[in-house]
């Protein structure tokens, strides 16, 4: 029997209790990500769930949190110019990246201080 791997479902990132508020502001009003319901089993564990294409990012609430400044997720974006004038015109502080020659990217931290990257392909 084989099988092959069909994707990523969803990136969990972690966060201090009570990040609910501060994680919509960041994933859905700078970053335009529609935020889910998470189903009625897993509300009491705090957090909030995001849409990233057809991929979803989980903000999980962490007990002795700390934040992830290597490890991360690189969401791909299509017009990646028009997401970094959003972040200028919020005062979002990022970091662009030349270290690829195949991709315009940069790297930014949520309000938790874990690292994201976002990249667009050259020639997309």
């Amino acid at each position: 029997m084989s099988y092959t791997f069909a994707g990523i479902d969803h990136v969990q990132l972690a966060a201090p209790k009570g990040c609910e508020a501060r994680a919509r502001q960041f994933f859905t009003d700078l970053l335009g990500m529609p935020e889910l319901v998470k189903p009625e089993s897993l509300r009491s564990r705090g957090g909030a769930w995001f849409v990233c294409g057809a991929q979803q990012i989980h903000i999980g609430v962490e007990a002795d949190f700390a934040p992830a400044k290597k490890a991360h997720p690189a969401f791909v974006v299509q017009n990646l110019d028009a997401l970094i004038a959003r972040l200028e015109m919020h005062g979002a502080e990022y970091q662009l990246d030349e270290a690829l020659s195949d991709r315009k990217r940069f790297f930014m931290e949520d309000p938790w201080g874990n690292r994201l990257e976002f990249m667009e392909m050259e020639g997309n």
